[in-house]
């Protein structure tokens, strides 16, 4: 369609759809990521007290 035939407020019409849209989408990543935050964090506590765990059986039965 040539752009003299465009409806001019078109693009303001889709404008706020747009915005709900991206909003949804960076909202959806944000929960994303935040859940790969506490997963990382899970790992990173288990794994300090692993070895904490290792380390007093390590003192205890050391002669």
């Amino acid at each position: 369609m040539p752009p003299e035939q465009r409806d001019p407020d078109a693009e303001q019409r889709l404008a706020p759809e747009r915005d709900l849209d991206s909003e949804r989408r960076r909202l959806v990543e944000e929960k994303k990521n935040e859940r790969y935050v506490w997963w990382y964090l899970a790992y990173f506590l288990f794994g300090i007290h692993l070895v904490a765990f290792v380390m007093i059986y390590a003192v205890m039965h050391a002669k």
